[in-house]
């Protein structure tokens, strides 16, 4: 949630990924689950982040948008077009992965929707892979189903201790029915959702939250969109994020077509820039994707000094 943190307790996108895998595993062995599909699903659910995290994908949404591309930017779509085609393997584009690696990850958000149970889609097929797909739609395995559930799990907790070093909320300020529901802590609540997990899923072809506690989680999640998401300083981080992407975009577009100029301080930039054109994998896709693969492939650092090199006055 905390973008290009300076305070290196605040959670980082990798910190995440690792956690979630922790989890997720830790069921997965509880239920007899796959651990091998677990771990490849967990490590590369949020390759296809832009940075500054939803609020960098947010902006380079909305700017295909305008454009009127023929195509959107879904973290988890980009996950998946990562790992199928700008990653490389032994020099050649593509991982070559499984189905099932590749459903998990391209399955894995649910942020937009209140899941207190999650059945697999076993006759799932490539078609509901493709861009466009519906968020509603299961993952096709229970190893991608819980690492659905858990990448929520992993980071309502872990919000509100970020929050708490920012000055915007404690876990005090939580309510007290959603305390003695699910916790005070971001350990208790998170053992207290695993363990739920764990008497409601054995021996069942689903991954559950009982209703208390699903209901527990999806009011935690609105306080924090309340108190945290939706507060005054994260929205002017965000609506800096949306300058430096567009400014990003901008000068990445110019400088495709051979028209952009900046400082020196900005020149290894778009070096950097003319290489990743020279190696891209689809040399016929339009100049507006390749920038966009660019742009999602950065860190928040290496676009935050990026943007003041190319436009440093």
């Amino acid at each position: 949630m905390f973008f290009n943190p300076r305070n290196d307790h605040i959670c980082t996108r990798m910190e995440h990924v690792i956690y979630v895998m922790y989890l997720s595993m830790t069921i997965g062995k509880a239920l007899n689950l796959n651990q091998d599909l677990i771990q490849a699903i967990s490590l590369g659910h949020d390759l296809g982040h832009a940075p500054f995290g939803h609020a960098g994908e947010d902006s380079l949404n909305k700017i295909l948008k305008e454009q009127g591309t023929e195509f959107c930017f879904q973290h988890e779509l980009h996950s998946l077009r990562t790992i199928d085609l700008l990653a490389e393997h032994k020099s050649e584009p593509g991982l070559n992965l499984s189905f099932e690696v590749r459903d998990g990850i391209a399955s894995h958000c649910g942020e937009s929707i209140f899941e207190h149970k999650l059945v697999p889609w076993r006759d799932k097929t490539e078609a509901e892979l493709i861009p466009g797909a519906e968020k509603h739609m299961p993952p096709a395995t229970l190893e991608g189903c819980v690492v659905r559930i858990v990448d929520r799990i992993a980071y309502v907790g872990r919000d509100i201790e970020d929050a708490y070093r920012a000055g915007l909320m404690s876990f005090s300020d939580i309510p007290a029915h959603l305390q003695a529901e699910l916790g005070n802590s971001n350990s208790a609540i998170v053992n207290t959702l695993i363990l739920d997990i764990l008497s409601n899923s054995y021996d069942q072809d689903a991954i559950v939250l009982s209703d208390a506690k699903g209901e527990a989680l999806r009011e935690l999640i609105e306080e924090n969109y309340a108190r945290i998401y939706k507060a005054d300083p994260i929205i002017t981080y965000e609506n800096m994020v949306d300058n430096v992407v567009r400014g990003l975009f901008k000068a990445f577009m110019a400088a495709e077509q051979g028209n952009f100029s900046c400082p020196p301080e900005g020149e290894l930039a778009l070096e950097n820039f003319h290489h990743f054109l020279e190696r891209h994998p689809e040399k016929e896709a339009s100049p507006i994707r390749k920038v966009t693969d660019y742009i999602a492939g950065m860190t928040d650092h290496y676009a935050a000094t990026t943007f003041n090199a190319i436009y440093q006055i």
